[in-house]
């Protein structure tokens, strides 16, 4: 098995293409055509935890948050990251970092909070935009059938529950190629009538290559003729945050000490507490301060995030409690999550969680 392998897994699970334009995920460090010996699994990427891939004889690290988030000028070893890099260079380890892709992901690292409290009917919070693309294309009817299910072995046609979707269209398509063209139908310089199937199809962003790869694959003309639109569909399984619902309400202070067990945190920062029962509850993990209007908006009784500045919490405006858990302690399930996926995935290399923990923040 190679690192190609592993990373083919990690992006079934949270494919890139959803992560956020700031970010910096996927390979970071290392040649994803290395033959894998074991697999190190942490939410920050240290140097002791580059130590701890040594000692335990793993060439990669999946890493939950980028060592690198900017771009790098020197490696000369002034700071912990430059160290990090240089080591990991130095003894063959790749790093993999999956942060904002695992966070837009459906089983992700929302939908591990949701889990920990033992949430239900969950949703997206804030379901990412222009995730949703149509293929429109032409063809012989003839070979309707054949590309059809190209299309469909690609990714293409699947919509929610349903799958090998498509809108199919009979008509007439004109051509005549010029002294240079080879027809598969017809002749060149002459103008051809052929009966034409147009198909329609729709397929999330990151299926865009294969489906376009099946297209040209399966089609029989010499120059395909195709669209592709970018729709502005509300795609429910990408996304940031979720919400979800306690199985029975609770009221305020016993549900935060329900979080504190249930999450393993010390301490919550959070604004007012009401009189009034919690059933809805939002959660998004890391820095959330951007989802207080979801929150809001979408009737949630809580929002239990993380990096809530001062003037944060005055958003509440006596419509919503924010609770703030602590940025490493709203994520720091995720690597056990990791661990286990990709030990069910890969049973022929061992997968070890790390055991360095990489808060930098300490309480008195």
């Amino acid at each position: 098995m190679l690192i190609k392998d592993v990373i083919a897994h990690l992006e079934d699970l949270a494919p890139t293409a959803y992560a956020e334009d700031f970010d910096n995920v996927g390979l970071l460090v290392g040649d994803k055509n290395t033959p894998l010996k074991g697999i190190l699994v942490t939410l920050d990427t240290l140097e002791a935890v580059v130590d701890e891939a040594i000692e335990n004889n793993c060439n990669l690290i999946v890493s939950f948050h980028p060592i690198i988030f900017k771009g790098l000028k020197k490696l000369n070893g002034n700071s912990y990251v430059e160290r990090v890099v240089i080591k990991a260079i130095q003894h063959n380890i790749a790093i993999y970092a999956i942060h904002t892709a695992l966070d837009n992901a459906l089983q992700g690292v929302n939908d591990i909070i949701c889990n920990q409290l033992e949430l239900h009917s969950k949703e997206i919070l804030i379901p990412q935009k222009s995730t949703i693309k149509k293929l429109t294309t032409y063809v012989p009817t003839q070979s309707a059938v054949q590309l059809r299910e190209a299309l469909f072995a690609a990714g293409a046609g699947s919509i929610g529950n349903y799958d090998q979707c498509s809108f199919n269209t009979e008509g007439t398509g004109t051509f005549k190629g010029n002294a240079s063209s080879s027809p598969t139908k017809g002749e060149k310089e002459v103008l051809h009538y052929e009966p034409e199937t147009q198909i329609s199809v729709t397929f999330q962003k990151h299926h865009e290559s294969s489906t376009l790869k099946a297209l040209f694959s399966a089609h029989p003309y010499e120059e395909v003729a195709y669209e592709v639109q970018t729709l502005d569909n509300i795609n429910q399984t990408i996304g940031i945050g979720m919400i979800g619902r306690l199985e029975k309400e609770m009221d305020p202070i016993p549900f935060l000490n329900y979080v504190k067990e249930k999450m393993n945190v010390s301490a919550i920062r959070h604004t007012e507490l009401p009189q009034k029962p919690i059933k809805k509850v939002a959660v998004l993990g890391g820095s959330g301060s951007f989802a207080i209007g979801a929150a809001k908006a979408a009737k949630a009784d809580i929002l239990i995030t993380s990096d809530l500045k001062y003037h944060d919490f005055f958003l509440a405006e006596n419509q919503i409690i924010l609770a703030d858990i602590g940025h490493y302690e709203s994520e720091q399930h995720t690597k056990t999550f990791l661990a286990d996926y990709l030990s069910k995935k890969i049973t022929n290399f061992a997968v070890v969680l790390s055991m360095t923990n990489t808060n930098p923040v300490k309480y008195l």
